[in-house]
């Protein structure tokens, strides 16, 4: 007990004295890793599948239909475990076990009934809610094939994901990476040998994705029964009680707002660029988003780094400190997002070649790349500054500025250009730009006014 305390005083002590950028640095690049890593899992099906011979484009855009349902599916494990894992280290910190694990125990319950509930509504709805979200004649057989197994593996992304969280709050973060990085490279191993040697196609690439993940399950449930673990789940802590479970689900909504939107501008950006451009427009799209988690994962493993140090001085009412943290943050944010545009701007078929080799393809998603993500310089700003707000205690802030992007701007302008452009499809891929740019400005000057007011040193006391 007394060597834990002064290894978290020492821990502490770093926060606060040790230089930001070694401190960043330690922080940021086991955050980056996992989220490169987490990156690769979402995007090896994509580019397995895009290199199928004959079938590769359709099938690629096929699944991107697919990215709403699975997005919805990870915030409902969001929902649950970002609101329980902080309330689980809270009690922790208050010296009440028990209270933690029963958190722990009744979030565990929970994700598995939302399992049960949303594996069978979509079994029922599949395909409706695919040619709601912009399916073509096209495209809904591979979508089907890959979400029909998909599906069932529900349950496995809600333990990985979601108990995963609980992992992460014990302070075993190497271990928490470890679930991350045993599901990413089984699906890497798997993926061509279902799709190819097998002989598959999309099916196998599903069945890859959903063996990866009970793989993952299975590693986060034996070491939360295990003996390395802090807190143990536990029969009599599975009980459900809604005095536990509700203020579990207030904190956890905001988290879910965010993710769910994502799966609501997917569907918008789906219909209206099959409406506008068909199944290759659709399939351009599915290539950009890819890109677009390339350029937005290791940003976010960037803040996650800066996010312990940014509170913690905060806290401790060391502003100088916060404000090089800051600075620093997003220093290093506008460059890598800089480059990145550099790089699209330039050499956007190198990107797009990892997933399709079809012609007509590539130079749809070539174009379109160079409108869509002209604006992603600016991520680093949105980024940076958004989640700054998060690390000085300002959610609801955070949450408004995230919305105003997606919900206020992009989804609006994705309706309303096309109606002034005679380029139609141009109208629903500039809409990204226009947004990220004017998004990313208000945020700036939403942190610049803030960080006035509560960023300065406070005044010496008077003897």
């Amino acid at each position: 007990m007394e060597q834990t305390k002064q290894q978290e005083a020492s821990q502490e002590n770093q926060l606060g004295t040790a230089p930001i950028g070694k401190l960043l640095f330690t922080l940021a690049v086991p955050a980056i890793t996992a989220q490169v890593v987490n990156m690769l899992y979402n995007i090896v099906d994509r580019i397995y599948i895009g290199h199928i011979p004959e079938i590769g484009t359709a099938a690629l855009t096929g699944v991107g239909i697919t990215f709403p349902i699975i997005t919805l599916i990870s915030a409902f494990s969001s929902l649950i475990a970002m609101g329980g894992a902080p309330r689980a280290s809270i009690a922790m910190g208050a010296h009440h076990p028990e209270r933690a694990e029963q958190i722990m125990g009744n979030c565990l319950t929970a994700l598995l009934g939302l399992s049960v509930v949303l594996t069978a509504l979509f079994l029922l709805f599949l395909e409706p809610i695919l040619w709601a979200f912009g399916a073509s004649s096209n495209t809904i057989g591979y979508a089907m094939e890959y979400m029909g197994v998909y599906v069932w593996g529900t349950v496995f992304v809600q333990i990985s994901l979601g108990m995963n969280m609980f992992i992460t709050s014990q302070g075993f973060a190497k271990t928490s990476m470890f679930t991350v990085v045993i599901g990413a490279a089984l699906n890497i191993a798997l993926d061509p040998v279902f799709i190819f040697v097998f002989d598959l196609g999309v099916r196998g690439a599903a069945i890859a994705t959903v063996l990866s993940q009970a793989v993952s399950a299975v590693w986060v449930m034996l070491f939360l029964t295990g003996r390395r673990t802090t807190l143990k789940i536990r029969a009599r802590c599975m009980v459900l009680r809604w005095k536990v479970l509700l203020p579990v689900l207030a904190l956890g909504v905001s988290p879910f707002i965010m993710q769910s939107t994502e799966s609501l501008l997917s569907v918008v950006l789906n219909t209206s660029l099959l409406k506008y451009g068909g199944d290759v427009a659709v399939g351009a799209y599915t290539v950009i988003a890819s890109i677009m988690q390339v350029i937005n994962l290791p940003l976010q493993g960037l803040t996650q780094g800066a996010q312990p140090i940014t509170s913690f001085n905060y806290g401790a009412g060391n502003m100088d400190r916060v404000r090089k943290s800051v600075r620093l943050l997003l220093t290093c944010c506008l460059t890598y997002s800089c480059l990145f545009w550099l790089c699209i701007m330039l050499i956007p078929q190198v990107f797009i070649g990892i997933f399709s080799s079809d012609p007509e393809l590539m130079d749809t998603a070539v174009w379109a790349a160079r409108i869509f993500l002209f604006g992603c310089f600016a991520f680093g700003a949105q980024t940076g500054f958004q989640q700054s707000f998060l690390a000085l205690g300002q959610a609801k802030v955070s949450l408004l500025l995230a919305l105003l992007r997606k919900i206020v701007l992009l989804i609006p302008l994705i309706y309303l250009l096309p109606l002034f452009f005679p380029d139609k499809l141009f109208g629903v891929f500039v809409a990204e730009p226009i947004a990220d740019i004017l998004a990313a400005s208000t945020t700036t000057l939403s942190f610049l006014v803030f960080a006035k007011k509560k960023l300065k040193d406070k005044p010496s006391p008077t003897l």
